[in-house]
């Protein structure tokens, strides 16, 4: 992936969220941490969750390394283990592998047919592509 240095590069053992998952990982994420209660009640979400059905989902994403919870009294708070960045780029490698047999040109072209990218866009992901030709020109010296 463009800009990643080896250090940067996700953990191929993270195993992707479901969409139910990400939507809690999504609370986590802005809140830090959370019980149950303070997940089910976010406004994120446009109908309650059932209470139960997030505590199975979130003692899932504990057996999948996704979250993990410590006590506050008699409940549960949990807390995300994986990053934003780290699920992103995990779900663009999985997307470039599986749609795209590996090729980021094809994902690219994808992309960019949907009709959907701005100009503005385009043009910050040149100048992206440029500063990785220059930072990568520099480094191989």
């Amino acid at each position: 992936m463009i800009g990643l240095k080896m250090a940067e590069q996700v953990n191929l053992n993270l195993i992707l969220p479901t969409r139910g998952e990400t939507k809690i990982l999504n609370v986590l994420w802005e809140l830090g941490q959370a019980t149950v209660e303070e997940v089910i009640k976010h406004p994120s979400f446009p109908t309650r969750p059932n209470y139960k059905t997030t505590q199975t989902l979130l003692r899932i994403m504990e057996e999948k390394g996704l979250a993990r919870h410590s006590t506050r009294g008699r409940v549960f708070v949990f807390a995300p283990c994986v990053t934003r960045d780290q699920v992103t780029r995990m779900s663009v490698q999985n997307l470039l592998e599986q749609t795209f047999a590996g090729s980021l040109t094809d994902m690219m072209v994808g992309v960019i047919e949907t009709g959907t990218v701005k100009e503005s866009e385009l043009e910050e992901l040149e100048a992206l592509i440029r500063n990785y030709r220059t930072q990568r020109a520099s480094s191989s010296k």
